[in-house]
């Protein structure tokens, strides 16, 4: 939290009493007047802009001469579950994720969010939270793939009205895997089973691929060689139905202003296979 001594004592340049000083040439210290340079006119909005997008991978996109107020979401790294990751690993956290999206829910000045995905995996619970968040933003949203959106980040990739990739972007889809101990039980099992069926109906209700079709590719057993899984790059992933087009950030964010302004209605539900959201 910023508390520096010139807020507290309310002059841009004080002496820590409330007084300042300022002499005739101009060029001494104020007392409560404007700003004496270009680094004093800074824009205090755009340093807390700057440190949303530094500290979470956050910002509002507002210079569009629709006048739409778009918020970025960033959605990189790793998910992150409930304990913390070594501080090397960049991270998505899902504890500062969660509070911003329920403030835009609440939050009548914003017209859309837009979500960019670049993310490895990672904790299931989390990105699974994240991804039905999204889901029920009664706001248009948008997401685009562009590395890369495996494991989990396949689930969050399909949560938005309407999806994206790049050409080259990519996507595996995988079984569940756990770390620490596991006991041989069939319970065992019958858990991964359950977290699996999570994450295939949420994929197959948020898209248009069947759940029988993604399980197929989540247990392909002839591509990977050393694990389970298929990994689908661009046009494929349209082609499967995962996302529904291949594009970058220009085509996602005109389909973002296009839902804004009712220039495509019905696109959500159509695209998503009837979902009501």
């Amino acid at each position: 939290m910023r508390d520096t001594w010139q807020e507290r004592s309310g002059n841009r340049y004080g002496n820590g009493y409330g007084n300042g000083y300022e002499n005739g040439d101009g060029n001494g210290y104020r007392n409560g007047g404007g700003p004496r340079n270009a680094q004093d006119q800074a824009d205090p909005g755009a340093e807390d802009q700057e440190r949303e997008l530094e500290d979470y991978g956050q910002m509002t996109l507002d210079g569009n001469r629709r006048r739409r107020k778009i918020h970025l979401l960033s959605i990189i790294g790793e998910v992150e579950g409930h304990e913390n990751l070594s501080g090397n690993a960049k991270a998505t956290k899902y504890d500062h994720v969660l509070p911003q999206l329920a403030q835009l829910e609440d939050d009548d000045s914003v017209d859309g969010l837009l979500v960019l995905l670049n993310t490895s995996g990672g904790d299931v619970d989390a990105g699974l939270a994240i991804a039905e968040m999204i889901a029920s933003l009664s706001m248009p949203t948008v997401s685009l793939v562009l590395g890369g959106s495996h494991s989990i980040g396949v689930p969050l990739a399909v949560s938005t009205d309407y999806s994206f990739i790049v050409p080259t972007g990519t996507m595996m889809v995988h079984p569940v895997r756990m770390n620490g101990t596991v006991i041989g039980a069939s319970q065992t099992y019958e858990y991964f089973d359950m977290i699996q069926d999570r994450i295939l109906s949420f994929i197959s209700d948020h898209s248009q691929i069947a759940y029988d079709q993604v399980k197929r590719l989540m247990l392909n057993t002839e591509m990977l060689t050393r694990d389970l899984g298929t990994v689908l790059v661009g046009q494929e992933t349209v082609r499967e139905g995962l996302i529904d087009e291949v594009g970058g950030i220009k085509e996602a964010l005109r389909k973002l202003y296009e839902l804004i302004d009712g220039e495509d209605p019905g696109a959500s539900a159509a695209a998503k296979g009837g979902r009501g959201v």
